[in-house]
């Protein structure tokens, strides 16, 4: 079955950096669209921050263009979400999804001191 680790959480201040990992399994991960999601409180709607396609066309909100980076590795099943420059505003529980399927990770937390 369909498996998404998360991975990469935490605490930093503003201005600070931090790279999540997602380790995909149970399906063919080269031709699949894989997403980065957050909830930024408990109640809160889960929001769409990056997705990119299986050839490697990315797509941003705009809260996070140009600090935020999708990237994957085919040949790990792993797709990676690069964050610079963090605000926070940025604090959230981040999720992998597998495309608009039911297919979530487990989420982890980053945190954004200011």
């Amino acid at each position: 079955q369909v498996q998404l680790v998360e991975s990469g959480g935490g605490l930093v201040q503003a201005g600070g950096s931090l790279r999540l990992s997602c380790a995909a399994s149970g399906f063919i991960f080269r031709s699949q669209t894989m997403a980065w999601y957050r909830q930024q409180a408990p109640g809160k709607s889960t929001d769409r921050v990056a997705s990119i396609t299986g050839v490697g066309r990315t797509d941003y909100v705009d809260a996070v263009k140009g600090r935020f980076t999708i990237s994957r590795d085919n040949t790990k099943n792993m797709v990676y979400l690069q964050m610079n420059d963090l605000k926070p505003e940025d604090t959230a529980v981040y999720y992998c999804r597998l495309g608009y399927s039911e297919s979530w990770g487990q989420g982890t937390q980053v945190t954004v001191s200011s």
